[in-house]
């Protein structure tokens, strides 16, 4: 299994982004997904994630701006980030959960004016 990150960028304060992850080799509809993200000098966090039948779970630093989605024909899952701040600065990476957890090569995301 690979996992691909894209979509991060450079936005203004209260900009919105979204972030793809494209997951390869097995039966993604079964797979348990996450966003993460790890700013300069933290440890990493859990951002939001997503179960085989869409359930959802976000940070509270997170909820009513963010959204978590999967697309289980294209094997991929979005990660919508309206009215970004300047604390949701960092590399994002996306995984999946598994007896061996598979990560993502991570997608710097900005947030600055």
């Amino acid at each position: 299994v690979q996992l691909q990150a894209s979509g991060g960028g450079l936005v203004e304060p209260g900009g919105s982004l979204r972030l793809s992850c494209a997951a390869s080799g097995r039966l993604f509809r079964f797979d348990s997904m996450a966003w993460y993200r790890q700013a300069p000098g933290k440890q990493r966090e859990l951002v939001a994630s997503i179960s085989p039948v869409a359930s959802t779970v976000y940070a509270d630093s997170v909820k009513g701006r963010f959204t978590i989605s999967r697309d289980n024909a294209k094997n991929t899952i979005h990660l919508q980030m309206n009215s970004l701040k300047a604390e949701d600065t960092a590399v994002y990476y996306c995984k999946r959960f598994g007896v061996v957890d598979i990560w993502g090569q991570g997608t710097q995301v900005t947030v600055s004016s």
